[in-house]
C-alpha cells in the first residue's frame, strides 16, 4: 500500500512541476501570441482601457499628429480620433473595434503596445502602477506635401485619381493620396451595430473610397513609359546618345500589317528626328519601333530594373506593377503597344513616382518606405529606418540622357508639358518630367487616362528633393489633368523646405 501510495504522490509531484514549467513558460513567451489570438474577450476589452500609440507625420519641420487615441467622455475607454482623416486616410487606414487598415495595420502590434520590444515597459508600468501605452509611429509624409496632395485631387472635377512623391535620394514618401477617399472617424464607434452600418455604406459606394488607388490600383502608363524605352536604347546601345536619330514613320506599318499613329496624326519632325525631339514631342511611331527592335524580353528587363514587376512593401503592401511575362507576346507588333505604355502594361501611381526617383538620383533606384522611426513609451527609439537600393536602374550617363530628355518635355516651346510644368507656368521652379496620355480600354465615351512623372533636379552638389507621379482616371491629357497636380505637390513640399 505504502509502495502504491508513493508511486502516486511521485506522479502528482511531476504532474505539478509540468503544470508550474508550463505556466511559467506561457507567461514569459506566449503572452504575446494569446493577446492577438481572435476571440480573446479579455484582451479585446483591454485593448481601449489604455492609450494607443499615436501616428505622426514628421516629414515636416514640425511634426503633425494624425492618429491618436483620445478618452472618450464619461468613461474610461480610449477612442481612436483622425484630426484630418480624410486627408491621411490612405496612409493611416482606420482602427475600429473588429480590425485595422493601413499603418494601423502593419504597425498595429507597435501601436498598441503588444510588440515583445515593450515588454520592459509594460512590465514597469505593471510595478510602478502606471497606464500602459503603445508606441509612437513617425513617418516619412510631409503634411505639406499631404495636404497639397489631397486639396489638388479634390478640386480636379471629380475624377478617380492618386498622387505619390518620393524623395529620390532615399526613398522617403512624402506624400500618398488617393481620391475619393473616407473619413475614418466614421469607423471608429464602439456600437457594432452602427460600425456595421458605415461600413456597409463605404463598401458599397459605386466610387470605392476604400481603395487605396495610390498603391492597390494600376494602371496603363501611357507615354509616360517612353522613360523605360529610351533606357533600354540607351543602355543596350541601340540609341548612342540624346543625338541619334530615329526613324519616327506616320503611320508605323506593324509586322501584323495594323498601323501605329501619333497623336492627331502628328508627323515627327522630318520623319527621322533625333531620339531628344521624339521623346518630348512624345512620338508613339519612333518608340513603337525602338520597341521592336529591343524586343519583349529586353523591355521587360529594364522595367523590372526600374521597380515594375517585384512585390513591394512600404511597409502598406503594395500591387506590383506589371509588363506581361513574354510568354504571353505572341505577336512582335504588341511590343511596339508595350515600349509606348499600352498593351498590358500596368502601373501604380507609386511606380510612376519610381520612374523619375530612378533618373533623379543619378540611375540608382531607392526602396520607397514610410515609416521614419518607432519611439517607444519612455521616448526610446525602438525602430529606425534603414535606406536601401532597390535596384541600380541604369548607369549615371543614361540617367543623364534620360534627365536632359524629360527637360526638354517642360522647357521646350514644343514640349507637352510646356504650358503647364515649365518654369513660366510653375513661378520659376525648375521641373523635369514626362507626360502620358493612357486609354483604358473603358468604351464608355470617357476620356484616357492623365498621367504624369516628373522631378525637382538637384541643384549642383545636391540631391534632387522630390519625385512625383500622378495619375488621373478619365482625366484625358497628362498634361492638362495630371502635370497641375504634381506642380502644386512640389510648390507646396519646396515652400515647407526652402532649403
Amino acid at each position: 500500500m505504502n509502495r502504491a501510495l508513493r508511486r502516486i504522490s511521485v506522479a502528482c509531484l511531476a504532474l505539478f512541476v509540468l503544470l508550474m514549467i508550463n505556466m511559467n513558460y506561457v507567461q514569459a513567451f506566449e503572452t504575446t501570441k494569446l493577446a492577438g489570438e481572435t476571440g480573446n474577450v479579455r484582451v479585446f476589452d483591454q485593448q481601449f482601457s489604455y492609450q494607443r500609440g499615436s501616428i505622426i507625420a514628421n516629414g515636416d519641420p514640425k511634426g503633425v499628429t494624425i492618429a491618436e487615441s483620445r478618452l472618450l467622455k464619461g468613461t474610461d475607454m480610449y477612442q481612436r480620433y483622425y484630426p484630418d482623416g480624410k486627408v491621411y486616410a490612405p496612409v493611416t487606414g482606420y482602427d475600429t473595434i473588429y480590425s485595422q487598415s493601413g499603418i494601423e495595420q502593419t504597425e498595429n502590434s507597435l501601436l498598441a503596445g503588444t510588440d515583445p520590444r515593450l515588454a520592459v515597459h509594460n512590465l514597469t508600468a505593471l510595478l510602478t502602477g502606471k497606464q500602459k501605452q503603445g508606441a509612437t509611429v513617425e513617418l516619412t509624409v510631409s503634411p505639406a506635401a499631404q495636404n497639397a496632395a489631397y486639396q489638388a485631387l479634390t478640386n480636379d472635377g471629380g475624377h478617380a485619381a492618386a498622387v505619390v512623391a518620393i524623395q529620390p535620394s532615399t526613398g522617403a514618401i512624402l506624400a500618398l493620396a488617393s481620391y475619393p477617399t473616407f473619413n475614418p472617424n466614421e469607423l471608429t464607434t464602439f456600437d457594432g451595430a452602427k460600425l456595421d452600418k458605415a461600413d456597409e455604406k463605404l463598401l458599397t459606394e459605386r466610387s470605392q473610397p476604400l481603395l487605396n488607388r495610390a498603391i492597390q490600383e494600376t494602371y496603363p502608363p501611357g507615354s509616360s513609359f517612353k522613360i523605360v524605352t529610351s533606357s533600354a536604347a540607351f543602355s543596350t546601345g541601340l540609341v548612342k546618345n540624346t543625338n541619334t536619330f530615329v526613324s519616327a514613320p506616320s503611320p508605323l506599318i506593324l509586322p501584323n500589317g495594323n498601323q501605329l499613329v501619333n497623336d492627331g496624326g502628328e508627323i515627327c519632325g522630318d520623319g527621322n528626328p533625333p531620339i531628344i525631339q521624339a521623346f518630348w514631342m512624345s512620338c508613339n511611331s519612333a518608340f513603337g519601333k525602338l520597341g521592336i527592335k529591343l524586343t519583349a524580353p529586353v523591355l521587360r528587363s529594364y522595367a523590372s530594373q526600374f521597380g515594375m514587376n517585384k512585390p513591394l512593401s512600404i511597409p502598406l503592401p503594395v500591387v506590383p506593377s506589371v509588363l506581361p511575362e513574354v510568354k504571353d507576346w505572341t505577336d512582335p507588333s504588341l511590343t511596339a503597344f508595350s515600349a509606348i505604355g499600352q498593351f498590358n502594361d500596368a502601373v501604380t501611381p507609386l511606380q510612376e513616382a519610381m520612374f523619375s526617383a530612378a533618373v533623379a538620383d543619378h540611375g540608382t533606384l531607392m526602396h520607397p518606405y514610410m515609416v521614419q522611426q518607432v519611439v517607444g513609451p519612455g521616448l526610446s527609439v525602438i525602430e529606425q529606418a534603414k535606406t536601401s537600393v532597390l535596384s541600380q536602374a541604369v548607369k549615371p550617363t543614361v540617367a543623364g540622357y534620360l534627365q536632359s530628355m524629360m527637360n526638354e518635355v517642360t522647357h521646350n516651346p514644343g514640349g507637352t508639358a510646356y504650358l503647364t510644368a515649365s518654369p513660366q507656368a510653375t513661378g520659376g521652379i525648375d521641373i523635369d518630367g514626362k507626360t502620358g496620355t493612357a486609354q483604358n480600354g473603358i468604351d464608355n465615351g470617357s476620356l484616357n487616362d492623365a498621367v504624369f512623372t516628373c522631378f525637382v533636379p538637384g541643384s549642383p552638389g545636391q540631391a534632387s528633393p522630390i519625385a512625383v507621379g500622378v495619375i488621373v482616371q478619365g482625366g484625358g491629357f497628362g498634361a492638362d489633368a495630371a502635370a497641375p497636380i504634381a506642380v502644386k505637390v512640389i510648390k507646396a513640399y519646396l515652400g515647407a523646405h526652402p532649403s
